[in-house]
């Protein structure tokens, strides 16, 4: 068991999960503190220009995988270039929405698709840490049969996604059926999928509307909340001032008995 436990320790891909969690999660700690305007850290601005985190993160990614093809370092090496590749990852998929949108939405709704990106990713390298597949396909009938099952479950997968079903998508690449309820059942009303197939008007874009409200919290939001923080209010909209009413204007009727 131990020697189990070592082995997969020792692997370069737990250092790279390692690294991705950690780096993440002290990167959202940081722009946490920024936003609020606490603690030492201030946005990095170079000639005027803000310098997102995404940026060093590309260096990290592109200089890891550069020494890692062009040197093969055995141990500890190739841990530690490991671990730059999941930092450098981390700090590139904390703004996915970013280069997504390619618009500072870091803290709108928007921005909320970088956690979903983490979280894929996270999946995605426990599932290499283990070697494990994402599918059980029985291979037994032949590897055309297992290769067509598999792009049938990447199917039902990527249908999830683009419906805006993020969580029942992700939880697809370990339990299939997950996909599969996710894939044929309504999409949301701003995911890509409704926005090409639901037209204007349409009973489902209606349907889609009634299911998911604009403003209507999930299950899920708390999660996400903790690490995406609440979307910043609409320019111009100040919520925590309550409107004025408009009156007569006292000089008015002063004007008037004069």
């Amino acid at each position: 068991m131990w020697a189990e436990l070592a082995s997969v320790v020792l692997k370069p891909t737990f250092f790279m999960l390692v690294a991705f969690v950690v780096t993440f999660l002290i990167t959202r700690y940081v722009t946490h503190m920024i936003r609020d305007g606490r603690g030492p850290f201030r946005d990095n601005t170079m000639g005027g220009v803000h310098i997102h985190h995404e940026v060093y993160g590309i260096f990290l990614l592109l200089g890891s995988g550069a020494l890692e093809f062009a040197y093969r370092p055995e141990a500890p090496g190739g841990q530690i270039l490991a671990a730059f590749f999941g930092a450098g990852a981390a700090l590139t998929l904390d703004e996915f929405a970013l280069w997504l949108h390619l618009d500072d939405v870091y803290w709108g709704p928007e921005g909320r698709r970088s956690v979903d990106a983490v979280l894929v990713a996270v999946i995605v390298g426990g599932l290499l840490l283990t070697e494990a597949a994402p599918w059980d396909v029985d291979s037994s009938d032949g590897m055309t049969v297992a290769g067509v099952l598999i792009a049938v479950n990447l199917l039902f997968i990527v249908i999830a996604l683009f419906k805006g079903r993020i969580v029942l998508g992700i939880l697809g690449m370990l339990v299939p059926v997950l996909a599969y309820v996710a894939a044929v059942r309504l999409a949301r009303p701003r995911s890509p999928w409704a926005r090409r197939f639901y037209r204007s008007g349409s009973r489902r874009l209606a349907r889609a509307q009634r299911r998911f409200p604009a403003g209507k919290a999930s299950r899920w939001d708390p999660v996400i909340n903790l690490f995406a923080g609440r979307p910043a209010p609409e320019v111009g909209m100040t919520p925590a001032d309550p409107p004025v009413a408009l009156g007569p204007n006292p000089s008015d009727e002063s004007a008037a008995h004069r």
